[in-house]
This record gives structure tokens, sequence and C-alpha cells, in this order.
């Protein structure tokens, strides 16, 4: 408790003694608390977070396998509530973790499940659900008792409301004391904790619904060990959904690998793959494009420029012109980056638009020369986002420009270079929402608010401050170079 402050101590406190006032009742009334369930619960919440300290077949049990909320659910609508509250202690007091000091972390779990479990327990009851768990059939023994006596039909489908809002209190107990213990021991805004609540929302319904049940096979003539059955397939649920999170990080592995391999070879551009990433998402979110293909194209973004490995650093960094073989070289970079991506199949689209980023609507780009609709969707969202961000920044051949003026110089070249349609997707976004780029390693990087005003014009009627031309190294949207560094 020494390493904490003041008042995390003070919110660890009140929410022990919280726990301790909830669960009390059961310990004072002995006589009425159904302790064989109560225990047996108990043992069982504790045996399933424990199964994450076991190695199967030489390996440690994957995250999410052995969540012990289920049961702690089940307790809830079997039990009286400060019983329920009893049964989520060893749960919580067995509970990993990682960060320092680890036994006050474990006990404030402890604590928190405890209040949360009585709580739910609470919304449970008044709502009717002890009495629409029994439903019809009468003759219900105390919990555990799977005698013939205990047979009872649930009343279906009423007992799926008490139950609900059970799993909805007991995922806003949790939220709210987290909320106050980060204000307390980080201080940190307390709204901080409900980023993500729908999201526990679902998480929580879920084990609810297991929960529920547990409990309705425990009344049944079957008892405990059909409730214990219960647990199989929501377990191999969220075996299933660790592996796939498992994966998910191994890709996002994968990618960050590439990203910071590319930028260790062109120094320069350190940063503009996550931007160019960040600009194509808008573009895809203004789009209407879904989410699945949203995260495609944003990842086709971060990877746009993974062929620069297989460009000689010394044209990467040149600061002089380049020369028409340098720039022959350079122009293998979208091909190069096909190749190397060719094989990593959770790309899927992204491979189109790494190799196809620099073609351009009139044909006059390259690897291939297409033309308009012959350039795949994303490749064209790609072309514009890593035009714009190479115009925002500042590079060792060039400088930043205000993002007013890139945008207009991307109007500019609407038709010629870009698809229309993708450079009024990134304006509107923009305009909208501004340009807040989450990496912003370059120098002179431009930062506006939403809605800017139009920029000036300058001579002829363009915009002041024209993109410079010739040098494939930058995404040149001044129509003559035909692509991007």
């Amino acid at each position: 408790m020494r390493v904490l402050p003041p008042a995390a101590r003070a919110c660890v406190l009140a929410a022990v003694l919280a726990a301790a006032a909830c669960a009390a009742p059961a310990l004072l009334a002995p006589a009425s608390t159904p302790w064989p369930a109560v225990a047996l619960l108990a043992l069982l919440s504790l045996g399933c977070e424990g199964t994450r300290a076991l190695p199967v077949l030489g390996r440690r049990v994957p995250e999410g396998i052995g969540s012990f909320l289920p049961v702690v659910m089940a307790a809830v609508f079997l039990l009286p509530p400060p019983a329920a509250a009893l049964v989520a202690l060893p749960g919580g007091l067995a509970q990993s973790v990682v960060q320092r000091p680890a036994r006050v972390r474990r006990i404030w779990h402890a604590a928190q499940q405890a209040t949360a479990a009585w709580a739910a327990g609470q919304a449970y009851g008044l709502l009717g659900g002890p009495q629409a768990l029994t439903g019809r059939g009468g003759g219900a023994g105390p919990p555990g008792d799977a005698g013939p006596t205990a047979w009872v039909v649930a009343d279906f489908p009423y007992v799926l409301l008490p139950a609900a809002v059970a799993a909805v209190v007991f995922c806003l107990v949790l939220t709210a004391l987290d909320g106050a213990v980060l204000a307390a021991a980080e201080h940190r805004p307390a709204a901080t904790a409900w980023r993500g609540t729908a999201a526990s929302l679902a998480q929580y319904g879920a084990h609810g619904l297991a929960g529920l049940m547990m409990a309705v096979m425990w009344r049944s003539p079957y008892g405990v060990p059909a409730a214990l059955l219960v647990l199989l397939p929501m377990y191999i649920s969220c075996w299933v959904f660790a592996q796939y999170q498992r994966e998910s990080a191994a890709h996002r592995a994968t990618i960050r690998a590439l990203v910071q391999a590319v930028d260790i070879k062109d120094r320069y551009t350190r940063g503009h793959s996550e931007r160019v990433g960040q600009a194509s998402a808008m573009i895809a979110r203004e789009l209407g494009m879904g989410d699945d293909r949203l995260e495609v194209v944003r990842i086709a973004g971060i990877l746009h420029d993974v062929g620069k490995l297989g460009v000689p650093t010394r044209l990467l960094r040149k600061d002089g012109p380049l020369t028409p073989e340098e720039r022959r070289i350079i122009e293998l970079h979208p091909e190069y980056g096909h190749e190397m991506v060719r094989g990593i199949g959770f790309l899927g689209e992204a491979r189109s638009a790494i190799l196809h980023h620099h073609e351009r609507v009139d044909g006059r780009g390259y690897p291939y020369g297409l033309s308009g609709d012959q350039i795949p969707v994303l490749a064209r969202v790609v072309a514009v986002a890593d035009s714009f961000d190479a115009m925002t920044s500042t590079r060792s051949y060039s400088r930043a420009r205000p993002v007013e003026t890139a945008l207009a110089e991307l109007e500019r070249c609407a038709g010629a270079q870009f698809d229309p349609a993708m450079v009024r997707a990134l304006a509107a976004a923009i305009g909208r929402h501004g340009w807040h780029p989450v990496v912003t390693s370059d120098v002179d990087l431009q930062v506006i608010p939403a809605a800017p005003g139009p920029p000036p014009p300058g001579p002829g009627g363009a915009p002041a401050g024209g993109a410079a031309a010739g040098d494939p190294r930058a995404a040149d949207p001044a129509g003559r170079a035909g692509g991007g560094r």
C-alpha cells in the first residue's frame, strides 16, 4: 500500500469495506446461507481462474480461457446477494495481475467482484428473478439439491429480463469502481474507464447468459453435473476468441515490423506510413466502407511503401535530383512491395493497393499504366492519402505545405492523376474532423482545425505554392513524375 497515493489507498480501502458489508449478512446468518452451494461455486470460480496457470500440452492456457465470471453470474441467479458476494471473492483474489503492487491489485479485484455481484443480485431480486427462475413446477429445493423435488421450468422468456439487468449492473459497478481508482491512483479522468463500455456490456451479457443457463440446469433433475457442462461450450468459444486475438496480435506485429524496417531505411519519411494509413481510413469512412474493408485500406496505407526495402538506401536519401536510371529503380518499389507481401494471406485486397498506388486515372502512372476503373478502389484511396501526406510533410527535397494548399492541389489534379471521388472524400473528412495525425515525427507537419477556409489563388487561378514536379521520391500530384516516394 505504501507505493499508492493516499487517495488510491482510500479508494481500495473503501472498496474492501463495501465488499465486507455486502458479504457480512451471509456470515452473520449462517443458518440461512446455502453453504454447500456457496462452497461449490466458490471452488469452481477459483478453479476456473486457476486454469490460467496450468500448462496444457507444454503451453500456458490462452488468455480468455478460465474466466470465472459465468460462475459468479450463476451464483447471482441462484443465491442471495450476500452469498453471491462470497462466491466472487476467490476468483477475484486469484486473478492474474501484471503491474505492482500485485497483492493490493488482487484485493482490489476481489472487492470489485464481490461488490458488483451483490449489486447485481439486488437488481435481479428486485425484478423477481428468483421467482422467474423457480418458474412453473414448484418444489424447488435449496441450491445444490438435484433431487426429483427440484424439478422446475423457468419462466421463459421473462427470466431473461432480470438476468440481463443483473449483467448490466455487474458491468456498470465494475466500470464505476475502475473509474474511481484510475482517478485516485493515476489522476486520469474517471471517464477514461467508460470508454468501450458497449463492448464490455456485450461481454458481460454473454457471461450472464452462460450463468443463467448454469442456474437453470442446476435446478433441473440433472443438477450440478449438467450445470458444469454448460461451461464447456462457453470456454471453447473463449478459446476460439483468444486464438483470434492472438492471431490478430501477430498480424499487427508483422505490420509493425515491416513499417519499422522502412522507417529505419528511409529516415526522411519516418511516420509517413502511419499517417497515410490514417488518411486512407478517413477517406474510406467518408465513402461509407464497412469496418472490415476500412481496416484493410488502413493496412494498405501503412504498408504502401514496404517495397522501399528493395531500393538502395543511397537513392532514398539522395538530396539532389534523380537521374533517369535512378528514377526507374525507385519506380520499381510497388512491385517489390507486392512481391514481399504476396505470401501474407491476411492482407487480402491490401496487396493490390500496394502494387497499384502509383497508377494514375489518366493511365500515365506506373507500374502498369492502368487508368480509370482499371485501378483498384483501394489503390485510388491510398494514392490520394500518399500524396496528401507527402505535401504536408517536410522532406529532404521539399518543405511541408499548409493542408489547405495540399487539398487545393489534389483538387487541381483530380481527374488526371487522382480519382475525384477520393479527393472529395478526403476534403470532406478533413473539413469535418480536421487533420490530426497520430504520428508527427516529420518537421513542420501541419495540423489544422476542422472546416478550413479556401486557399488563396495563385497566378492564373492555381493554388499558391503548387506541388513541385519531377521527383518520383515524392508523391507528386503535379502530374509529370507520376509517382511517389
